[in-house]
């Protein structure tokens, strides 16, 4: 019997099969697609070879035998054995390494061969095992099977030169090895879906151009500007916006925005952007963010300035409701103008396998992405995520805006006679140093008191003594026990934030926060560091444990933060009767104790920022300076020597994939475990969880109603009967007892801070 050769069948909702998706229509269109997206990086020639190639070890008699069988598609078809599943993607692999070598031929097959299944790792030697590419390759023993003219078609299609010279012993061959499987896969994903769901494919694209996102956006400052109040704050705001509009038409490259917490980063570094954008073609913005407690209502703001349909958040706390298909299809490949992201998204997929992970890395190329609150970027990855950001730049015609009030030193440099490889060169959209610490200076609105011993200890209940004598007034701590201690002794209607409360919980507080601001009431509120990245609070007295300096500038941003207030804010940092978490958190509060000691004649009363005074722009340079020398690794995971092509000296292409992947975890998930709690509609939804199982709408609605927890904890809490298995490996609280409308869930105090990572 002889088949048609194709490549997927689909039974409609009548029962009826629809035609055939045919295997040659399916290999043309995956290659011109893949051609097409691999073009913007100079690479056309191999997503085209890629494309005609991955689905080669479909056109095999055996393969098509078993697509009928295992559909229903062809009752009649017959195959030997009890095989439930036989492999393709490898045939391909194989087939283009013969063809065009060990050169061409490696670089390609990875690609093809983790279509599905994720790029592989080159051998075994780092536990992949039996889906390393070199096991799998041995396992091919019918490539003369394939059909001759699929063949016949790649020998034609064979890439001459990479579009660049790669570097040896850098991250450079595996980032474009990744970029080509992220075109190839998008392409075999659309086409595939434009087969089997028609209208879903309808659905995609349609976005406004970046010209008309501009004009939307300029139009809605002019409104904004118009309708905000007149005061000093608002003009140098708008200044700043001014000077990202100009510094826009500079070339493609690495740019700082060195702006004071409460300058208005937010909507200035859009407006860099979308300028930027047009200037030089591009085609989307990419804003990072590090916290998802704050990437809502910088969504929020975009939406605003461009339009609801025009810009998609992709992240763990994105509720169904609040998604478009439209969005949702975006969120898959990230194919829509802005997107708005977390940095574990963003980095992890930079260094992702699997293909899910992967599939919009290439619509990466050609963007502005925006670092905000870049100080934040995990240390013990720092090194291969600055060479990552070097070579997205150099190769891939992107551009960063790295946001911050305090700069991080990520500039390349010497430190302690030692290399560091930062990024080549960064300029700073605020002008030079004298331009920076004069803007900062004119955004003075608080001043900063250190104790006179910095050594010297001062209790909880000193503390809380002192924050009876406010009316209103924020206490920024380091950890969740200190924060639940020192909050047990504070007067009646004090609030607490921390990250054992829900998102859903948090959001209600911080609302209900910023109500009684607003409206001049009294309200005092003990909360750890989440409140230090984008939450918009204005407090007259701020007080804040010893931390990093990066940490105490931005609580020093929730006071007085627009400016209202006839004399200063006043922010007050404390030595706590506890050290800050172990790593680089105490790391941090040390190295901030150490400058201050060394910098400042008098540390009862500091005006901070000013000209002269401690924290000037060059002090957060000498800070992150020395705080990246006491990191015990900028590579923990040694993520670099595992995706360089020829660390074993094996002498061809070695790259271990997989293992990078596993390994590059921002948050370590085999540290803790998530349970949903019983908040509101929470314990609707663990209950329709409970008997219906996990529908995906209902499990984005109950990320707002989730809390990470150390594997101690949520052990202690398994143990009395707290917590129960409402689906396999999917856990929640067995009633609202222990969770509190004021705290949060209730668990053993531990050392352990969840907020340590970054969400």
């Amino acid at each position: 019997m002889t088949y048609e050769l194709i490549a997927h069948v689909c039974k409609r909702e009548d029962g009826t099969w629809a035609p055939p998706h045919k295997l040659s229509d399916h290999i043309e269109e995956t290659a011109r697609q893949a051609e097409t997206f691999a073009a913007d990086f100079n690479s056309g020639a191999w997503g085209k070879a890629a494309g005609k190639a991955h689905d080669a070890g479909k056109g095999r008699l055996l393969w098509q035998k078993h697509l009928r069988i295992k559909s229903g598609y062809d009752e009649e078809a017959h195959l030997e054995g009890k095989k439930s599943k036989i492999p393709h993607a490898i045939h391909g692999a194989e087939l283009v390494e013969q063809l065009y070598g060990k050169g061409i031929g490696r670089i390609l097959a990875y690609c093809i061969a983790g279509h599905h299944t994720g790029l592989p790792d080159w051998s075994s030697a780092e536990g992949a095992g039996q889906s390393s590419l070199q096991f799998q390759k041995t396992q091919v023993k019918d490539l003369d099977a394939v059909e001759t003219s699929i063949i016949d078609n790649l020998r034609h299609v064979k890439p001459s030169f990479p579009p660049w010279k790669f570097e040896i012993k850098s991250l450079d061959l595996a980032l474009w090895i990744r970029m080509l499987y992220s075109s190839l896969v998008d392409a075999d994903f659309l086409d595939t879906e434009s087969y089997m769901d028609s209208e879903k494919a309808l659905n995609r694209g349609g976005y406004c151009s970046i010209t008309e996102l501009l004009d939307r956006f300029n139009s809605f400052c002019e409104q904004l500007d118009m309708s905000s109040e007149v005061t000093k704050v608002n003009a140098i705001r708008r200044n700043i916006r001014a000077k990202c509009v100009q510094m826009a038409k500079e070339e493609q490259g690495i740019f700082s925005l060195s702006v004071p917490t409460g300058g208005g980063k937010t909507l200035s570094s859009l407006a860099f952007a979308l300028n930027h954008a047009k200037m030089h073609q591009l085609k989307r913005i990419i804003y990072v963010i590090p916290y998802t407690s704050i990437i809502e209502q910088n969504a929020d703001v975009f939406r605003s300035a461009v339009g609801k349909d025009q810009v998609v958040e992709h992240h763990s706390n994105l509720d169904e409701d609040d998604a478009t298909p439209k969005a949702r299809l975006a969120a898959e490949n990230w194919d829509a103008p802005i997107i708005v992201t977390t940095s574990v998204q963003f980095f992890e997929s930079l260094f992702a396998a699997r293909s899910s992970r992967c599939r919009k890395l290439h619509n990466i190329v050609g963007s502005v992405i925006i670092l905000d609150e870049a100080q934040l970027v995990p240390v013990e990855f720092l090194a291969p995520i600055l060479e990552t950001m070097q070579l997205l730049v150099d190769h891939y015609h992107v551009s960063f805006v790295i946001s911050t009030a305090t700069q991080p030193a990520f500039k390349e440099r010497i430190v302690d006679g030692q290399q560091f490889k930062g990024l080549k060169q960064i300029k700073e959209i605020i002008g030079d140093e004298k331009d920076v610490n004069l803007l900062y200076q004119s955004l003075v609105r608080c001043q900063v008191q250190f104790p006179g011993d910095l050594h010297a200890i001062s209790s909880w209940e000193e503390i809380s003594e002192e924050l009876k004598q406010y009316e209103q007034v924020l206490c920024v701590v380091s950890d969740r026990r200190s924060c639940r201690e020192l909050y047990a002794l504070m007067p009646k209607g004090t609030y607490h934030l921390s990250a054992l409360m829900c998102g859903q919980h948090r959001s209600e507080i911080i609302n209900e926060i910023k109500q009684k601001l607003k409206g001049r009431k009294p309200v005092r509120v003990i909360s750890t560091q989440l409140v230090e990245a984008g939450v918009d609070l204005d407090f007259p007295v701020v007080y804040r444990a010893l931390a990093g300096l990066d940490s105490i500038v931005q609580a020093a941003g929730r006071c007085n933060r627009e400016g209202k207030l006839p004399a200063p804010g006043k922010v007050i940092v404390f030595n706590p009767p506890r050290k800050a978490p172990q790593g680089m958190l105490r790391k941090a509060a040390d190295t901030t104790r150490s400058m201050i000691m060394m910098n400042v004649p008098d540390p009862y009363t500091i005006v901070a920022p000013r000209a002269g005074a401690w924290i000037e722009t060059d002090m957060f340079e000498k800070y992150f300076e020395e705080l990246y020398w006491k990191a015990n690794s900028l590579d923990k995971e040694n993520i670099s020597d595992l995706l360089d092509p020829y660390h074993n000296d094996l002498g061809e292409c070695s790259i271990y994939f997989r293992t990078a992947a596993r390994k590059f975890k921002i948050i370590d998930d085999s540290m803790q475990k998530t349970i949903f709690v019983r908040y509101g509609e929470g314990e609707r939804f663990i209950d329709l969880l409970k008997s219906k199982g996990p529908d995906r709408w209902l499990m984005r609605k109950l990320q707002r109603y989730s809390v990470n927890i150390y594997n101690y904890d949520f052990n202690e809490l398994k143990r009395r009967g707290a917590v129960e298995e409402v689906h396999p490996q999917i856990f929640a609280l067995s009633s609202k007892l222990d969770y509190s409308k004021d705290t949060g869930l209730l668990v053993k105090e531990t050392l352990y801070d969840p907020e340590q990572c970054i969400l």
